[in-house]
């Protein structure tokens, strides 16, 4: 999980995203804060990909991810990204947005959210960019309370952030160091001392007194603040406002604990109470999710920003509700743009399908499911079924002529979602020559 506050993108984000690591993470969420966002920049990035998205797609892409979703609030930006053999198994995505800039008027500030189901858990992702400066750090935390409350999701049983079985809450949340002089908090980042600086992180401070904020779990600041930095440089403000260093961009996570009979029966107005250690012991092998954070640093060594991007892995241990696609899709016989081809698909499970559910063709190594080389309509195209399978065509020249390893991947319009992918195959390209003499 990358979270960054940054104007331009680099040429080059391989280290941002830890590619030197031998251990490929499954999913990644990346979350920026400031993306440049001029009027007619922010229109062109509307109609197209902005240049983020293009640079993590086109990074991402050939290594086997796609990008799942996302969602773009004037400069905040969310992407989720996917290892391609999850995609099927991510369902029931929703995303939105808060306005908190201008009284709620302006998006500069507020937080943008992608929730879904993974393998059958509920996750929530919430990227957020808070009030700034040192005296606001109770605006913030209503800002943050504001956002829990406004957003919600059209389904039953989540209908809100804190419903969700994980929450990943992180963003610039503009929290500073109270109290500590600019010559005491750069003697102890000097000096690596950075435990001296904790009990006056307001984010701490707030945690303490703010039930809200207990429910998250946060790693240990044992890097250095990532505020406020001179472009392109390692060096804190030298302009003459001089902003104290502080962990603005943070990272934190809530696991929602199981209902027990318990907490059922104080819901129907009992007053009996268990301690939470005790609850988490008794649970913690029956519920079957586990999230556990690996790694928690800043990377000093990207200065598009006054921010430095701070990175955290995290591992997920879960039970896989299901393990069968919706959908089992495949290419029928040899593909090549010299015949019409066909489709075979079956449903596996019973979903709400519709007429305007699809199927894609795409390259192999495509980026998003808007990067197909061509589609199908399910219903319009269908020329053959039974009551296990069906078939679908798709018109010769609809095919690339210059042939190429692609997938099938079938679209749920209603879950908004690829619920079948099928087995590469080549579409084979045809060289003729003649000579009539």
């Amino acid at each position: 999980m990358e979270n960054q506050t940054v104007f331009t993108p680099p040429d080059d984000v391989n280290s941002l995203l830890q590619l030197s690591s031998p251990k490929k993470p499954d999913l990644y969420v990346i979350g920026l804060q400031e993306v440049k966002a001029a009027p007619l920049k922010f229109v062109t990035d509307l109609a197209f990909e902005d240049s983020w998205s293009h640079v993590f797609m086109n990074t991402l892409a050939p290594l086997g991810y796609i990008k799942v979703s996302s969602i773009r609030m004037q400069g905040l930006l969310l992407l989720f990204f996917s290892k391609l053999e999850h995609a099927p198994f991510i369902r029931d995505i929703q995303v939105t947005y808060t306005r908190t800039g201008l009284y709620g008027y302006w998006g500069n500030k507020g937080g943008v959210s992608i929730r879904l189901s993974f393998y059958g858990h509920m996750l929530c992702f919430l990227n957020c960019h808070l009030t700034a400066h040192m005296n606001y750090a109770s605006q913030r935390v209503d800002d943050f309370e504001y956002i829990l409350d406004a957003q919600t999701f059209d389904t039953k049983n989540t209908p809100r952030i804190l419903d969700h079985k994980v929450v990943f809450w992180f963003g610039d949340l503009n929290f500073r160091i109270e109290d500590h002089g600019m010559l005491f908090v750069r003697n102890c980042i000097t000096s690596q001392r950075f435990n001296l600086l904790w009990p006056k992180d307001q984010l701490t401070m707030m945690k303490q007194k703010e039930a809200t904020l207990q429910k998250f779990e946060e790693g240990p600041l044992d890097f250095q603040p990532t505020y406020k930095f001179d472009l392109h440089s390692d060096d804190y403000d030298t302009s003459g406002k001089k902003r104290k260093p502080a962990w603005c961009d943070r990272i934190l996570w809530r696991v929602k604990l199981k209902s027990s009979p318990t907490e059922e029966a104080n819901e129907d107005g009992h007053n009996e109470e268990e301690p939470k250690k005790q609850l988490q012991e008794e649970h913690k092998d029956e519920f079957p999710l586990k999230l556990s954070q690996e790694y928690y640093t800043s990377k000093m060594e990207y200065g598009i920003s006054d921010h430095k991007p701070v990175i955290g892995i995290f591992h997920l241990e879960l039970k896989k509700m299901y393990e069968t696609p919706l959908v089992q899709v495949s290419a029928e016989g040899e593909w090549s743009a010299d015949f019409d081809a066909l489709i075979t698909y079956s449903l596996l499970q019973s979903f709400p399908s519709s007429a305007w559910d699809w199927i894609g063709l795409y390259k192999v190594g495509f980026k998003s499911v808007s990067d197909y080389i061509t589609y199908t309509w399910v219903k319009d195209d269908q020329v053959s079924f039974s009551d296990q399978l069906f078939q679908v065509y798709v018109n010769k020249d609809e095919i690339p002529v210059l042939g190429g390893e692609c997938v099938l991947c079938y679209y749920s319009s209603s879950l908004q979602c690829i619920v079948g992918i099928s087995q590469p195959f080549k579409v084979i390209f045809y060289f003729y020559i003649f000579n009539p003499l």
